[in-house]
């Protein structure tokens, strides 16, 4: 009999093949890698092969739940192919219809964020093109000459990101059994421009970092900006990922922030130990700040947090353009500094929130390494401190928790 592990361990092949469970339960795997369940009965003496949906999308529990129902009908004298054929009469499904689908299946796994941009990018690109047309007659031509529009604008990173929704949208349809092919999955990858890869100016030249560091504490806007401009640099966070930081985040007893995985790019918990000055810094805001869920809340709005384009206007009005640093810069200077001075890659990639390139690490617990790590983040706080010449804190102290 099958389990949900050695379900997910089945590899694809160059031919179909089954792996039976029982009573006539069986997952067909396709040489393009997806996971049907089919379920072979006999009625009036004739084989038949019932679709009953796609792995994971059917789980294996809903599957044999399936049969089961499949087969009290069989001991009735009914036909369970033809019952749900009756029952459910063919409906050409269109493009929306399977959008909303495909929204609800996974919107409780993606962020609000998430969900939201998702939807107003397929209302602003897809919908208005495609949404009343039956999915099943959506040819790739269309989705081609759909993206090239799109193209047109320069704007390529719409472009990736529309195609990825249509891809969502059409592996989806063909995993419910409501077409049979993926019209975006074979369209060839050399017609579409690729965007040139990001680099975010930063600075990593220990001789020009404490210039950075002192530029941050000039900054005389509001008490939660400049706090987080120079609590910035120690925590490695995305930009916003720091802005929206909840106080339901910071753990003063263990000396950690502990981030949803609802608020991370990768979708994974994440922990950030504090060193003593980002622990200090904290404090000192909690202190000042004690009516807002938010640890940097707007001055006008304390129930919401500051944006990252308040950190990026910030640097500009202390002097240091955007040719110089960004906002995401803070991670680079880190990454780059910490490798130089010798950490391991491994330790520097997880602490960044790095998901790995090789598979058999993409499985990492976001507590991995953990004690490495807070002397690792402590130690980097010293390094910044030293370069400003001030007063270190000694990771001896650190090691025996005395602060």
């Amino acid at each position: 009999m099958l389990t949900d592990t050695k379900i997910r361990n089945l590899k694809k092949k160059k031919k179909l093949y089954r792996i039976a469970d029982s009573h006539g339960l069986a997952l067909e795997i396709n040489p393009n890698g997806s996971k049907l369940w089919r379920h072979r009965y006999r009625f009036n003496n004739r084989a038949t092969m019932m679709s009953l949906g796609a792995y994971p999308l059917v789980s294996l529990f809903e599957a044999r739940q399936a049969r089961d129902k499949n087969r009290q009908m069989l001991h009735k004298g009914i036909n369970p192919k033809q019952a749900k054929i009756e029952l459910n009469p063919p409906v050409r499904a269109t493009f929306e219809d399977m959008f909303h689908k495909w929204i609800n299946k996974n919107k409780n796994q993606w962020s609000i964020g998430y969900v939201e941009d998702t939807i107003q990018r397929s209302n602003n690109y897809l919908l208005p093109k495609l949404g009343n047309l039956p999915i099943e007659d959506i040819k790739s031509s269309e989705i081609r000459n759909l993206l090239l529009k799109i193209q047109e604008t320069g704007k390529l990173d719409m472009l990736k990101k529309v195609r990825s929704i249509l891809n969502g949208i059409f592996k989806y349809s063909v995993g419910m059994d409501i077409i049979k092919i993926n019209p975006v999955r074979d369209l060839p990858n050399d017609i579409f421009e690729k965007k040139a890869e990001k680099h975010y100016a930063t600075i990593t030249d220990p001789k020009e970092i404490p210039w950075l560091l002192d530029k941050l504490e000039q900054h005389e806007g509001t008490y939660e900006v400049r706090a987080a401009l120079i609590i910035a640099p120690h925590v490695f966070l995305r930009p916003t990922e720091l802005t929206g930081l909840l106080w339901s985040e910071v753990d003063f007893d263990d000396h950690l922030i502990r981030i949803n995985k609802e608020r991370m790019k990768t979708k994974k918990p994440h922990l950030v130990p504090m060193s003593h000055q980002v622990f200090k810094a904290l404090q000192n805001l909690r202190n000042v700040n004690v009516d807002s869920d938010y640890v940097f809340p707007t001055d006008r709005n304390k129930n919401k947090p500051i944006t990252s384009d308040s950190l990026r206007l910030a640097l500009r009005r202390v002097g240091v353009g955007k040719e110089k640093m960004t906002t995401h810069g803070f991670r680079s200077m880190a990454s780059t500094r910490l490798n130089e001075l010798g950490y391991s890659g491994d330790l520097i990639e997880i602490q960044l929130s790095h998901l790995p390139a090789n598979k058999v690490r993409a499985a990492y617990n976001h507590a991995e390494y953990l004690d490495e790590r807070r002397l690792m983040m402590q130690k980097w706080s010293d390094y910044l401190n030293k370069l400003q010449d001030k007063e270190l804190v000694s990771t001896l102290a650190y090691q025996q928790n005395l602060f």
